[in-house]
């Protein structure tokens, strides 16, 4: 990365930025092509569209502002990378921070205005001097390119204070903790902390959220065929006699992710051995080992940001032993009766009871329960779950955790519906320091996911190109390996 030689405008802002003479400055103020930006509208701008509408509609008469969120430091004067908020992308498409959607009150509906950074052209120096310039950040839209493109009005940025101030209380929404300047300056209507107003519009845009639409799902569709690449990437690197470093497998999986989408979809979990119980290991400093499991949960986030999220456990050297194939065993015959399960009308919560009934009659049947699995089971009990850990699943989408402001009624108590899209991915996880369980057992992990739509008379597996059954995952494997490494295109 270049080192910027001048970035702001005076006052400086970095301690290294120099001295401009004024030769220099005329010099640079010369002899710049302007080249136009080919836009066109982006073919979703329907889709967003039809959402804003949705969301007005829910909040007749009031302003709504819902940002992108602002750039983060990731160390002295270099940024992260920039992801815009979630609700934000989904209501308008646009990608750049510090943008600010707003949803003005105008008669039965709402003018939306996307209020965003003006370009930083060769109209004024800032394109060479100010980070945000165009010399440093490439070619970026002007206020009518962007309109143009996102098929939503916009205005700058400079704009935002002066509408913001003009927001009644007690009729205005906001969707906080994305930008603390918007946080400021609109306080909460109500004193209470838990501000139930703005819940409400992030939960109505979570609501909105969980039934997809035929181009989310093909989003969604295409991101899990690239997350299906990711996974033969690595097994065809993964070798079978030596270790390797988890970070090897983390980084080969990440190739995949930046070349066919946007980047992973959140930070890949590669558990070799004993870190495979470690529900969230997310450090993967571990090496794998022959005769050891390999849990990998990792999802590439496409293009348009829909993510996938999969878990594949397969055994290093290639077969399972007898005790891993029994553990896997259960786990796979557990997701397949949670999705068996699922089917509009059926309450979300009974699919986690279906699948928690298989993996505790395998806990069982491994005598590992202090009690009968009903005892297990019940809801003053649940001993089961020192093995299980975590639910059967969640929502997916635009978030690998996707519509989680969503209301209980709607969602963890709710009844599944045609277009939802979830995954199903319960586990066992024997902590390698349990000593209720056999010694053999301990440092022993196992999750299966998958990504399910609901259809009208069932689900579909969208990840279905993964095999699942123990036996086919060590085919799996061992075709992949035969096939050789490859690189993405």
């Amino acid at each position: 990365m270049a080192e910027n030689s001048g970035a702001q405008p005076a006052p400086k802002t970095e301690s290294h930025d120099p001295d401009f003479p004024e030769a220099f400055l005329s010099f640079m103020r010369q002899g710049w092509r302007e080249d136009p930006l080919a836009v066109t509208p982006l073919p979703e701008v329907p889709n967003y569209a039809k959402r804003r509408n949705d969301l007005s509609e829910a909040f007749p008469g009031e302003t709504l502002i819902i940002p992108s969120g602002n750039e983060k430091v990731r160390a002295n004067d270099t940024d992260y990378h920039f992801r815009p908020g979630s609700d934000f992308f989904y209501l308008t498409g646009d990608r750049d921070p510090d943008s600010v959607l707003v949803l003005h009150p105008s008669g039965s509906g709402h003018d939306a205005v996307v209020y965003t950074r003006q370009r930083n052209s060769k109209d004024t120096d800032r394109f060479f001097r100010d980070r945000n310039g165009e010399l440093w950040v490439g070619r970026t839209h002007t206020l009518s390119e962007k309109s143009t493109e996102l098929g939503v009005a916009t205005a700058p940025l400079g704009d935002l204070g002066a509408a913001l101030a003009g927001s009644a209380p007690g009729r205005t929404r906001v969707l906080r903790g994305l930008d603390a300047n918007v946080d400021r300056a609109v306080l909460a209507y109500e004193p209470d902390r838990t501000k139930p107003r703005d819940r409400a519009l992030a939960a109505v845009i979570s609501e909105l959220k969980l039934v997809k639409d035929e181009w989310e799902i093909a989003q969604l569709q295409a991101a899990i065929d690239a997350t299906v690449l990711g996974f033969e990437d690595v097994a065809r690197i993964l070798p079978a006699d030596r270790g390797v470093k988890e970070r090897l497998l983390e980084g080969v999986f990440g190739l995949r992710a930046r070349h066919d989408g946007n980047d992973v979809g959140y930070t890949s979990i590669v558990g070799a051995g004993q870190h495979a119980t470690i529900l969230h290991w997310v450090r993967n400093t571990g090496v794998t080992k022959p005769g050891e499991l390999l849990l990998m949960d990792m999802g590439v986030e496409g293009d348009n940001l829909y993510t996938a999220d999969v878990t594949r456990t397969v055994p290093v050297n290639g077969t399972f032993t007898p005790l891993q194939r029994q553990v896997y065993d259960i786990v796979y015959a557990s997701q397949q009766a949670g999705m068996d399960a699922i089917r509009p009308g059926v309450v979300f919560r009974d699919v986690h009871k279906v699948c928690m009934r298989v993996l505790a009659e395998g806990l069982h049947d491994l005598g590992l329960l202090p009690v009968s699995v009903d005892e297990a089971m019940a809801d003053d009990s649940t001993v089961y779950r020192r093995w299980t850990l975590h639910g059967f699943g969640h929502m997916l989408g635009i978030d690998v955790h996707d519509c989680s402001a969503a209301r209980n009624e709607t969602y963890r108590e709710g009844t599944l519906k045609e277009g939802y899209v979830l995954t199903v991915e319960p586990g066992l996880y024997f902590q390698a320091e349990d000593e209720l369980v056999p010694e053999e057992l301990r440092g022993l992990g196992v999750r299966i996911e998958d990504d399910v739509l609901v259809t009208a008379d069932g689900c579909r597996n969208l990840s279905a190109g993964l095999p699942r059954a123990s036996g086919e995952v060590e085919q799996w494997l061992a075709s992949q390996r035969e096939a050789g490494p490859r690189l993405p295109g």
